[in-house]
């Protein structure tokens, strides 16, 4: 994906409850087998969720030119401008909510989380988020506009696993101060859940800008 910065793209795709959802995880009695899992179903979730945004873009592309991806009028970059315009939206609808914004109440729930539940759960925090399918919907215009295989896309996926990988393998490698740090690190994070969503906004806008 020569055409896009992928190490944004997949920060972008974890920024959320996504990556509390990791933290959590790794706080649960079976933090390895539950991890795993949740890392399988965000896998299985990019790579779906980009293939299908990929045959929707070629869908589209179909019946109305999407244009060259260095065409400032092309239909595929007026596509990506309407999203920046949802993500400002978001951006200020959580600035604006940030007093009255609480995380989503599973959160609460993963604590006791077994490893089927939480395949699922990165299944759907994945395929369900708003921002995750702006993120593939983005990457599959792009293959569609560049041409590209979808094996252009296997680093951005990778990439996007590998950083939902890091609670755990900061769990691993600093076991025990890991065990004392993110119990810490989830709370906060529930707690500026509002920041974490305007970040996330802005970085893709500025990456869809750039």
């Amino acid at each position: 994906m020569d055409g896009l910065n992928i190490l944004p793209l997949a920060v972008t795709m974890m920024v959320g409850p996504q990556i509390v959802s990791a933290v959590i995880f790794v706080t649960t009695p079976k933090a390895v087998r539950v991890s795993l899992a949740f890392l399988l179903g965000v896998a299985v979730a990019a790579t779906t969720g980009v293939a299908i945004m990929r045959g929707l873009a070629a869908l589209l592309g179909s019946a109305v030119d999407l244009g060259d991806s260095s065409n400032t009028g092309s239909v595929g970059l007026v596509i990506q401008y309407v999203l920046v315009g949802l993500l400002l939206a978001a951006a200020v609808k959580n600035w604006v909510r940030r007093e009255t914004i609480e995380p989503p109440a599973w959160l609460g729930t993963l604590m006791t989380a077994g490893p089927r539940r939480a395949l699922k759960v990165g299944l759907l925090i994945i395929l369900l988020m708003p921002s995750d399918l702006i993120v593939m919907a983005t990457v599959g215009v792009h293959l569609e506009q560049s041409g590209a295989s979808f094996g252009s896309a296997l680093p951005f996926i990778g990439l996007t696993v590998l950083i939902a990988a890091l609670p755990l393998l900061g769990f691993l490698t600093f076991h025990r101060r890991a065990q004392a740090a993110m119990p810490r690190v989830r709370d906060w994070m529930n707690s500026h859940s509002w920041l974490i969503n305007i970040v996330a906004c802005l970085v893709f806008i500025v990456l869809i800008l750039v």
